[in-house]
């Protein structure tokens, strides 16, 4: 993760890795959705289902005219998705491999 400025001096990537950490210790989605509505605003986790709608719909082979119709999620934020699912880190693979899906 880069980071530029005077916010830099203060980053160290093992803040990310503890709040992995903390997600990964919740029991069930009630516990992590709590944490989540306390640590996000709600633009950013209206942002993140986005993303991760996309992702579902492009791996069940939507094309990005149709997630757009359908979600109203900007080309430019399922073309991003799109790429972190073929040159990302494999998180969304690994997720939607494990079956977590729309409730």
């Amino acid at each position: 993760m880069s980071q530029t400025g005077k916010a830099s001096e203060h980053w160290d990537d093992r803040y990310l890795n503890d709040l992995c950490k903390a997600l990964a210790s919740f029991h069930d989605a009630t516990e992590c959705r709590s944490f989540l509505e306390d640590l996000c605003t709600p633009a950013e986790l209206r942002s993140m289902a986005d993303r991760w709608r996309v992702a579902r719909l492009l791996k069940e082979g939507f094309s990005y005219r149709l997630i757009n119709e359908k979600t109203g999620v900007s080309t430019a934020t399922i073309t991003r998705v799109a790429r972190a699912m073929t040159y990302g880190a494999n998180g969304y693979a690994r997720a939607l491999e494990r079956g977590a899906t729309e409730s």
